[in-house]
């Protein structure tokens, strides 16, 4: 059994990592809350991009060579944009992320290529140990980051697809539900496809857009459609990036939050039991030291009582 000071310079220490997770647990607390703040400001916007893009791509005679983002061709090199975190203490954040993509990717792997562009320190390691190709990453975002922030993430997927590097990208990350239910999802980035909300990214913020109003109805846009969705339709691509973006940070401190939260917890129960085996120790160690004296005191006076005699 350990001695009285170990067990109390191990309660000491479980008190100082307790303070650490409950500062860490506060401190994420409050990301949680910023995050969900910009993830709300992005949403009317979106939704209005979106019912452009549809009344764009419903114009009369309009088709999918309006933008080269529409294009729809033969997949024969899929592309995965991955959005994980720099940071550990998170729980099962970044695993269920990457086991998400995994699992996806075995679609597609059998057949043609799978090419990622990673997003996160965390997420990078782990299909790097997985042997995946990894043909772009980034890390190092700020804490509130901003639209310019993530634009060369969204440059990298679309130069990809124009390119024909990808014939479509998908995008994985984790769709933030409330503070204790995080999703992995993937869903498409590129093509858009104004009209299909289905598998689209960012379709759970656009479902209140109004489709298809103009199908009949000839508008005479200026300069042109085609110069407006030069502008629309890149700027929207950035805009599902960073919305996605911005649910996995709000997943992030939210699962790290509760991962100190629990962590802190248990380092209470944890001190706790060690205060009882100490204070066990403890009692052991007087009572031993009470024998001791009753034993010696017993001695003393059986020679006493010998010498006497």
């Amino acid at each position: 059994m350990a001695s009285a000071r170990e067990i109390r310079r191990r309660i000491k220490s479980v008190k100082n990592i307790a303070q650490v997770t409950r500062a860490l647990q506060a401190v994420s607390a409050s990301k949680v809350r910023r995050a969900q703040e910009a993830v709300l400001a992005t949403r009317t916007y979106a939704r209005l991009a979106w019912e452009i893009l549809s009344d764009l791509s419903q114009q009369i005679g309009a088709n999918e060579k309006l933008h080269p983002l529409f294009e729809v061709r033969p997949i024969k090199t899929v592309g995965i944009l991955m959005l994980s975190g720099d940071r550990g203490l998170c729980g099962a954040f970044n695993y269920n992320v990457v086991r998400t993509t995994v699992d996806f990717s075995r679609r597609y792997a059998a057949q043609v290529p799978v090419k990622l562009i990673t997003v996160g320190k965390k997420g990078r390691e782990l299909m790097w140990r997985r042997r995946f190709n990894i043909v772009h990453e980034f890390s190092g975002l700020p804490a509130s980051p901003r639209l310019a922030d993530v634009t060369p993430i969204a440059r990298a997927a679309m130069d990809g697809f124009r390119s024909g590097e990808f014939d479509v990208v998908y995008l994985s990350y984790t769709d933030f539900v409330n503070t204790l239910v995080q999703k992995p999802v993937v869903k498409r980035l590129l093509p858009l496809r104004p009209t299909e909300l289905e598998s689209q990214a960012m379709a759970e913020y656009v479902a209140g857009a109004r489709l298809g109003r103009v199908a009949a109805t000839d508008y005479i846009y200026e300069p042109s459609p085609e110069a407006i969705l030069d502008v629309i339709v890149p700027r929207f691509t950035e805009l599902q990036v960073y919305q996605a973006v911005l649910e996995s940070l709000a997943s992030e401190h939210s699962a790290r939050m509760v991962a100190m939260q629990n962590a802190t917890e248990n380092a209470g129960q944890l001190v706790g039991e060690l205060t009882l085996r100490y204070n066990k120790a403890r009692q052991q160690s007087i009572t031993s030291e009470l024998l001791d004296i009753a034993g010696g005191a017993e001695a003393l006076a059986q020679a006493s009582a010998r010498r006497t005699s």
